[in-house]
């Protein structure tokens, strides 16, 4: 459960035990206590203050995973500036984008030639050079080491902390704008789904300039008082000596790379019994591929449901011994969940029907970043349209069943590409797969799919097999077999960039 009761990221590292452990950098990195974190976070905050940083204003963070990140991340918001951090592999005119969107003050970087440097300098946006000392961050500018220090006033719960921006599956993406209020909340809402406490160990496998790895593992477990294990990089060859060595008792991942964790799972010696729980998010996990988990790992797998507007987590499985229903994202966890009619005006819906799930609660962020026309459609009656169809049965567990700017339209039929995955899935010589929707004259839009392969099959053998468990019309018409499928940053597969790859390629 959260430590203290923090009502700001400020608060989040001195509510709690000093003497226990806030951060481990594995492979020989430093770790350090909550009172020597906060003293160090407290530090930089001095700097960044004293150089001009501005409260209420965009600094945009360029660094990879680690301490480096978080004690700037810490510091920003400490400040009162906004943190906004981003993708170190982005191009030059993604940066440009973002850091303008974001209207930057600064930016951090590593010390070296870097895109995200070019960017600035054409937008006019000074920038610092960053680095570690031990456990110290170095902030440099011009090569000179930032020194000067000054003390400022902490942000108040309203004061906007995050700027992050959506994914961007069907647009151009939006600027997203999160309080401290809208984090906290949500803090709470992890750690009391499940039931973190200063005990815990989280691994962080995914990157911390996205939501499920920030939010959603990294300072949700320092607000339990917790430890959290921060690698450079995710690696399954190091990833169960890590988790041996640090007696990790969870992470947090997408699809992916559980998926490669199983696989790899003989060969890497992983253990039968291994963490108190794992937890997906940011994708569908098929039920056939957590049953596979929790027989091999030992662990209850936990699916969640999460998104930037709602400062990531609105649902979730229990914790054991609560009813997990696999193909389901379990129930609301601290926010309102409810389905609304397909058309937006407003009107909610009985259980079991299907519409757009609509969400409310102090977590959902107040609107997107000087974007008028998307708020006043993603807006209703107070609540947050998502995006994603689904349905809530009568014990309150919701089951999504995809994108609406993604469901297949088949001569009528509305097909969900969620189900035709977890078909696909089920079958043993398929490791992964994702279907998309494919122009057609005569039917409007047919179903193709793209699948990864673990064993023998080929493209036929697994239509077969798909017309053995759905209905004709949703059997894809094309299966194409690849050595790999395209994936973002953050290791998610966005259909509309499947597509692109595969369709009109043939099988």
């Amino acid at each position: 459960m959260p430590s203290g009761n923090p009502e700001t990221l400020a608060d989040l590292l001195s509510s709690g035990d000093q003497d226990a452990t806030a951060v481990v950098v594995p492979e020989g990195g430093p770790k350090l206590s909550y009172g020597e974190f906060s003293q160090e976070v407290e530090r930089v905050a001095g700097l960044l203050a004293a150089r001009g940083v501005e409260r209420g204003r965009a600094v945009s963070i360029v660094l990879p995973n680690g301490l480096d990140f978080m004690t700037l991340f810490m510091a920003v918001a400490r400040v009162g500036a906004i943190a906004a951090p981003l993708n170190s592999a982005y191009t030059v005119d993604e940066f440009t984008f973002f850091m303008e969107d974001a209207n930057s003050q600064l930016v951090v970087l590593p010390p070296g030639e870097h895109a995200g440097r070019q960017a600035a300098a054409a937008l006019g946006i000074p920038t610092l050079d960053a680095r570690l000392d031990g456990a110290r961050l170095v902030l440099e500018d011009g090569g000179k080491e930032l020194t000067a220090s000054r003390s400022s006033a902490k942000p108040a719960p309203e004061d906007v902390a995050l700027f992050l921006h959506t994914s961007g599956t069907t647009s151009r993406p939006k600027g997203v704008p999160l309080t401290h209020a809208n984090l906290i909340a949500s803090l709470r809402n992890i750690c009391q789904t499940y039931e973190l406490s200063p005990d815990d160990v989280a691994l962080v496998v995914m990157p911390l300039f996205h939501v499920h790895g920030l939010i959603g593992v990294a300072l949700s477990t320092l607000c339990s008082g917790g430890s959290i294990v921060i690698p450079s990089r995710f690696s399954a060859s190091t990833f169960w000596p890590l988790q041996a060595e640090t007696k990790a008792t969870w992470y947090s991942a997408v699809p992916t790379i559980h998926q490669v964790l199983l696989l790899r799972a003989g060969d890497d010696h992983a253990p039968e019994k291994s963490f108190r729980f794992i937890r997906s998010c940011s994708a569908a996990l098929a039920p056939s591929v957590i049953h596979a988990l929790e027989k091999r790992f030992g662990a209850p797998v936990l699916e969640a449901y999460g998104m930037t507007e709602a400062a990531h987590q609105m649902s979730s499985s229990p914790l054991p011994p609560g009813d997990r229903r696999p193909g389901t994202v379990g129930r609301p966890t601290g926010v309102e969940v409810a389905i609304m009619d397909m058309e937006g005006k407003g009107n909610l819906l009985p259980v079991g029907s299907t519409g757009e799930v609509v969400i409310k609660g102090p977590n959902v962020t107040h609107g997107y970043n000087n974007n008028p026309s998307a708020n006043a459609e993603s807006f209703v009656n107070g609540w947050f349209r998502t995006g994603d169809q689904g349905v809530m049965d009568g014990d309150g567990y919701l089951t999504l069943t995809g994108r609406i700017k993604e469901l297949i339209n088949r001569a009528g039929e509305k097909i969900s590409p969620l189900e035709i995955d977890a078909v696909l899935l089920q079958h043993d010589a398929v490791a992964e797969a994702v279907c998309f929707a494919v122009p057609d004259e005569k039917y409007g839009e047919v179903v193709h799919a793209a699948v990864v392969l673990k064993g023998d099959a080929d493209a036929e053998s697994i239509r077969k097999y798909c017309s053995l468990h759905l209905a004709q019309f949703k059997v894809p018409d094309v299966v194409y077999i690849a050595d790999s499928l395209p994936r973002t940053a953050t290791g998610k597969i966005q259909r509309r960039h499947v597509s692109a790859a595969f369709a009109g390629k043939g099988t």
